[in-house]
């Protein structure tokens, strides 16, 4: 018998230990193998039908958007292109004003963002309310100027929108000049389309329903564009205002795309800003009634009590915030500015519903409730009410600018209608840039600086009104005279 130390034959149950394991190991790894392999097909499947389902889904919505912006006639006609580069404008300026709320106006101390941006303002606004008065004129003197002149505004703030990226992201001291040049070129757009939309309205439609489309593409474009440009601000602002560079090239190329009927001014007269100032000779001569000429100077002020509430709120929420928001002034910010844009799509669909309603009652009650609100912000100074009185005058200036329009349709000889409009326009972009210097410029106190805004609504509410009546008495006494002079000469 051999010994314990003796060599041998290894036993048979030690040598088919290892092959058990080697055996069971490959059947491991081959059975995780095959794992994987599922695993990573039925994850191929998931994501590729995610894939096909958020494309499909795009897809889906971008013929929905194409059929909406193309429907009764607005292909045919061209309206469905200036839709589009409506909202194109609009999803840039949602753009710039995420950038400017996270840096311009919460990074710098209060006291010098305020005098920075009256200094910036006082420079650059100025020259465009001497130079707004002239586009009409200059754009009806020489033709095929008008699809360049609003592709000029997008090109101009695709440009502005990079340097101010490129300031930004070095402090550069252009940051202001850059973003209040931003604006400028944002209400020169506004003034050069109120040009182009008379001359696209489809057959079978109203110039009060076509704005109406207008305003909702815009406010579409920005409800898209603003969660994506608050993503990329996480980046840093210079990201979302190079997405807004990249916004307004593509506006510029849309807008040197409109039809050329945008150019054509067969069969209209123009008409001077100086005769837009509801005189009653001119106004007669115009066609424009006493209702037209009260519309449109309660819009001003409806208009510029727009431009204050967004001036001033920037500042105010940031230097005095609500208790428990200190940390969150943007958000804040935000909120205010926010229910003023969901306050000007209840307008829009509002407007549509009250359309048959008579407009000149309309656009005074709404001056009213602009009133009464901003006295009431001033009173119970809280975040409700200033998210109140952000809705409230959204809201006030929709209704009075389709009302407006609907004044301008029906009132209006149709040989100055477009000219009339365009001019309204910008006497209209004027009163929101007097109205943000004005925000600019009040005591950083709530119920101070509304209190006085609000007595000041309440004086341009009565000189409306007065102003109506004088109107018509004037009027009266010039056509009694035109009927007295074939009588005497008889």
């Amino acid at each position: 018998m051999p010994s314990a130390d003796s060599s041998g034959p290894v036993p048979r149950n030690r040598t088919k230990r290892p092959r058990v394991a080697r055996r069971g190991t490959g059947r491991a790894v081959r059975g995780t193998g095959r794992v994987v392999r599922r695993g990573a097909g039925g994850a191929a499947r998931v994501s590729g039908g995610a894939v096909r389902i958020t494309g499909h889904g795009a897809r889906r919505a971008f013929l929905l958007a194409r059929r909406a912006s193309h429907a009764e006639g607005a292909g045919e006609s061209g309206l469905a292109r200036l839709l589009e580069l409506n909202a194109f404008n609009a999803a840039g300026d949602a753009a710039v004003a995420v950038a400017l709320a996270g840096t311009l106006f919460f990074q710098v101390p209060t006291g010098e963002a305020r005098g920075q941006v009256a200094l910036f303002l006082v420079l650059t606004m100025l020259p465009f309310a001497v130079i707004a008065p002239l586009i009409g004129p200059f754009l009806d003197r020489f033709r095929r100027g008008r699809r360049w002149a609003i592709g000029s505004t997008m090109a101009i703030r695709a440009f502005l929108c990079w340097v101010l990226a490129t300031s930004v992201a070095t402090d550069s001291v252009l940051q202001f000049p850059a973003a209040l040049g931003v604006l400028v070129a944002s209400k020169a757009y506004g003034v050069t389309r109120a040009s182009a939309v008379p001359r696209l309205i489809p057959q079978g439609l109203t110039l009060v329903k076509t704005n109406s489309r207008v305003s909702l593409a815009g406010l579409a474009g920005a409800a898209l564009s603003a969660p994506l440009a608050g993503g990329l601000a996480l980046a840093g602002s210079e990201w979302t205002l190079r997405y807004a560079f990249l916004v307004f090239v593509g506006g510029a190329i849309l807008a040197v795309l409109l039809p050329s009927r945008v150019d054509s001014a067969v069969g209209e007269d123009a008409v001077a800003m100086n005769e837009m100032g509801g005189s009653a000779q001119r106004s007669r001569r115009l066609g424009l009634t006493p209702i037209v000429v009260t519309a449109l100077r309660a819009n001003t002020g409806l208009r510029g009590l727009s431009g204050f509430l967004t001036m001033y709120m920037a500042f105010l929420l940031r230097d005095r915030p609500f208790a428990g928001w200190e940390d969150r002034t943007t958000l804040l910010f935000g909120l205010v500015i926010g229910a003023a844009g969901v306050g000007g799509t209840v307008g829009t669909v509002l407007g549509n519903w009250l359309r048959s309603h008579r407009p000149e009652l309309i656009v005074m009650a709404v001056l009213v409730a602009d009133a009464v609100m901003v006295v009431a912000a001033a009173l119970f100074y809280s975040l409700p009410f200033a998210v109140a009185l952000g809705l409230t005058v959204g809201l006030c200036q929709q209704l009075g600018k389709l009302s407006l329009d609907a004044l301008i349709q029906d009132d209006v000889p149709e040989n100055v209608r477009t000219s009339v409009f365009a001019r309204s326009e910008t006497l209209l972009q004027l009163s929101w840039v007097l109205g943000g210097a004005l925000g600019i410029v009040m005591p950083l106190q709530p119920r101070l600086g509304l209190g006085i805004v609000a007595a000041l609504l309440l004086v341009w509410l009565v000189t409306v009104l007065r102003g109506r009546t004088t109107i018509k008495r004037r009027q009266a006494r010039l056509a009694s005279s035109a009927e007295a002079a074939p009588a005497s000469r008889d």
